[in-house]
């Protein structure tokens, strides 16, 4: 109701205000706030994201004055997540308010101050001790014995049996025998926090945890094993270790009765049909629906008034179907659990990307306005060649190209330095001229105002692929780098007409570089993640999106990734960026690089299978190998961390070649380094390679917060430097040297300060570029503060 009609009835409120006047308090509701402030349990500000600093200002100024939680700051009118948001908070607001605050939580709370300082970095060792003693131990369902807790779960719909049948019970005892041996502890509260909340099996009113953590790896070691008890060993103990961990999406629903997919983000390519377009929108939706991010490349699309059956400015172009997908991943969002996650991504050189681009902008109309999807540009090197000349840049009409060649424009629009010429004298070809240079600066201000687009550079990508076929575009990570060919659609009652082409799934894993180094387990880790995401692939079919189920099918393909760089080096009292870091980069990701192929050549030899079109790869022809030797370790500080570990060498290189040349090799695509959300939590792990953000991250959840600090804070803080402060320059010198070795790419964020001016941003861009970066993902701006020292604050 509106305040001024409010009746004291003395419950209690949540008040929704605006911020007036650049940032102040509006008049009625200081007023009210001076009677009821009391009743006042959290509020929720909108205002104007143009205004920098003072966004929604007033919520701070009420924050501060009256004491009173800031849930939500909002722009504008509040968009579907913003109410999302504010149910759900004050769903959980009800169940809690009359709980106590848990202790752990408390406890975790004291490792910073009330102004934001770190204050007691053993209260996190304290916090997880007291959950897993007063939360966790008192709700674990008790068992006589294994076997009898098996057959539970089992009998209760809560486990699969096919796959432990293919074990006798002591061979799945040792299995979890192994992992109890080990005794692990979890290194932070938010890990085991994040494990029991999100991971371990709960009974199904969920007062009771039916798995510990060693359950949830003994699971997945033995499911994946398929009956293999000496494989199931190594798999346990890699994974007990902390040596790997599978993606999120398998490591939870692996062995569960009643589970989701095993793999959870899909890349599908838009055909331009009114029939390939309602196609990618269901296929979307039921994407979504299973907890799925999807990415879409929409560059065949017609662009705005073009011709549709003859007759001209027909066409709405990319902005209408761009709506439509927004629309459908909010609709599609797991039963209010959360939002769809979806992305789109155009070539720069398509006649609507400014309209797409400003679609973005925080005063676009509503009517145009693209409020969840996230946006991606494929940026070909002629664009860039075109902005250092400062020459004006044709962009095109898809339906006019298409017409003229008879090709798909996103297959053309890939390969501008080939087509650009060709396309600009060909008068049939529709086009029309604009500024590359403004078109950066675009691109560069959208990303300080909203985090995107994402960024593809498609001919770096191109000239490292293998395949015969291109690589159109990325996923919502900007990992995921695989060719895509368009499938062709028929009416409803002549699906038997549908051309299928090849769509995309994420089938991942992450290795922890400290753990892997330190247990000298580079090739064993490397072997276990490959035969759990190996299991993955033949054990997945995503039969209703066809695309995806064909792929999955004939390449196999997966991502082996990397976490704990940044607090590995921080142990080992190296600089990020130093040329320490990048020989230590180089030397190990070589190794990576090297046993990944070793392992996919093995699975081609053993099962006779290759992957689609090996023989007109790369790798058959031997041109993949050409710069391909051994990567020793020069300086002593780098060969100390590697004396225990054998390298490959000069002949390993030789002999591996032509082992591939003869027997092919199982995957087409083997390494993809993942932003790593909720799992690094669990794995102690700083973020794939990328600097920490803060030396202690600030978590939400429900009415509370808590804080992850970074590894090993305490003892080595005054080597972190953040991702904020870090220059740039250093980290995208870091990211070319681990992506010679990385067929796929790299979730790059880029993380900036809010005087950065769109001009050093665009230079940023054409040095990763220069650099051989493949693709940039968000960009994340930090407000900026008064300058203190963030490694001496402790």
């Amino acid at each position: 109701e509106d305040i001024k009609n409010f009746k004291n009835d003395n419950e209690d409120i949540f008040l929704v205000t605006k911020t007036v006047k650049f940032g102040e308090i509006p008049e009625l509701t200081e007023s009210f706030l001076k009677k009821y402030f009391y009743l006042v349990i959290g509020i929720a500000v909108s205002g104007n994201k143009n205004f920098g600093k003072n966004f929604a200002k007033a919520g701070n100024l009420i924050a501060d004055k009256y004491n009173i939680p800031l849930i939500l700051k909002f722009e504008g009118k509040g968009f579907d997540e913003d109410v999302l948001f504010l149910k759900n908070w004050l769903k959980e607001n009800e169940k809690t308010k009359n709980k106590k605050i848990p202790n752990w939580i408390i406890l975790n709370n004291q490792i910073i101050d009330e102004e934001g300082n770190i204050k007691d970095l053993k209260k996190d060792k304290e916090a997880v001790e007291c959950f897993l003693n007063e939360e966790v131990k008192p709700k674990i369902k008790k068992f006589p014995n294994l076997k009898e807790k098996l057959n539970f779960l089992i009998e209760n719909d809560f486990y699969e049996k096919d796959f432990l049948k293919k074990y006798n019970y002591e061979e799945i005892k040792e299995i979890f025998n192994i992992a109890y041996d080990e005794k692990f502890i979890f290194h932070s509260f938010t890990g085991a926090f994040k494990f029991y909340n999100g991971y371990a099996l709960k009974t199904r009113d969920k007062k009771k945890y039916l798995e510990t953590y060693e359950d949830r790896l003994s699971i997945n070691a033995l499911y994946h094993a398929s009956g293999n008890k000496e494989l199931a060993k190594i798999l346990i103990k890699n994974l007990i270790k902390q040596n790997f961990t599978p993606a999120t999406p398998t490591l939870l629903n692996t062995g569960l009765k009643k589970r989701g997919e095993f793999v959870s983000c899909f890349l599908l390519e838009g055909g331009d049909s009114l029939n390939d377009i309602s196609r990618i929108v269901e296929f979307s939706m039921q994407l979504s629906k299973i907890g799925g991010g999807v990415s879409i490349n929409l560059s065949n699309l017609r662009a705005k008034g073009e011709s549709i059956k003859g007759i001209s400015n027909t066409s709405k172009g990319v902005i209408g179907v761009a709506k439509l997908l927004d629309y459908s991943f909010r609709y599609a969002d797991q039963m209010g659990q959360r939002l769809g996650a979806g992305a789109a991504y155009l070539n720069v050189f398509h006649a609507d990307i400014e309209d797409f681009l400003n679609s973005k902008k925080l005063n676009a109309d509503e009517d145009v306005r693209i409020k969840t999807l996230s946006l991606g540009v494929v940026i070909p090197d002629k664009m860039i060649e075109l902005a250092r000349k400062n020459e004006k840049m044709a962009i095109f009409y898809p339906h006019t190209v298409f017409k003229a060649y008879g090709l798909n424009f996103a297959d053309i629009s890939i390969e501008m330095d080939k087509w650009y010429n060709i396309l600009l004298k060909n008068p049939d070809v529709r086009k029309k001229f604009i500024n590359p240079r403004k078109l950066l600066e675009l691109i560069a201000l959208l990303q300080g105002e909203s985090g995107y687009p994402y960024i593809m550079f498609c001919d770096n990508v191109n000239r490292d692929n293998t395949s015969v076929n291109k690589v159109k575009f990325s996923n919502l990570c900007t990992e995921i780098l695989q060719p895509s060919i368009t499938s062709e659609y028929a009416d409803y009652d002549k699906r038997e007409k549908d051309n299928i082409g090849m769509d995309i799934s994420c089938n991942l894993s992450s290795g922890h570089m400290g753990n892997m180094i330190k247990n000298n387990a580079i090739k064993e880790t490397i072997f276990s993640a490959f035969e759990i995401m190996n299991s993955v692939s033949l054990k997945t079919n995503i039969s209703y999106v066809p695309g995806i189920a064909k792929a999955n099918r004939l390449n196999r393909s997966v991502g082996f990734g990397i976490m704990g760089h940044h607090g590995f080096i921080a142990e080992k009292l190296i600089e990020f960026g130093s040329e320490d870091d990048i020989e230590l980069v180089d030397v190990f990701f070589n190794a990576v690089n090297y046993y990944s192929l070793l392992h996919s050549n093995l699975e081609a030899k053993k099962t006779g299978q290759k992957f689609y079109k090996f023989e007109e790869s790369s790798y058959a022809n031997g041109e993949y190998f050409k710069n391909r030797k051994a990567i020793l370790p020069k300086s002593t500080k780098i060969k100390e961390i590697f004396k225990e570990i054998e390298l490959p060498t000069d002949k390993d290189w030789l002999v591996l070649k032509e082992n591939i040349k003869k027997y092919g090799l199982y995957n087409s695509h083997r390494l993809a380094i993942a932003p790593n959300g909720t799992i690094g939590y669990i794995m102690s792990a700083t973020p794939s390679l990328t600097p920490i953000r803060q030396l202690v991250e600030e978590r939400t959840y429900g009415n509370s917060k808590t804080y992850f600090p970074a590894p090993a804070l305490e003892e080595f803080s005054f080597m972190y430097e953040t991702a904020y402060r870090m220059d740039k320059v250093k980290l995208i010198n870091l990211i070319s040297t681990a992506q010679k070795h990385i067929d796929q790419g790299i979730s790059f964020e880029l993380c900036i300060t809010s005087d950065i001016t769109t001009r050093e941003l665009a230079k940023y861009y054409l040095y990763a570029h220069k650099k051989g970066i493949k693709t940039l993902y968000y960009t994340r701006t930090q407000k900026l503060k008064v300058l203190e020292c963030e490694s001496c604050g402790i």
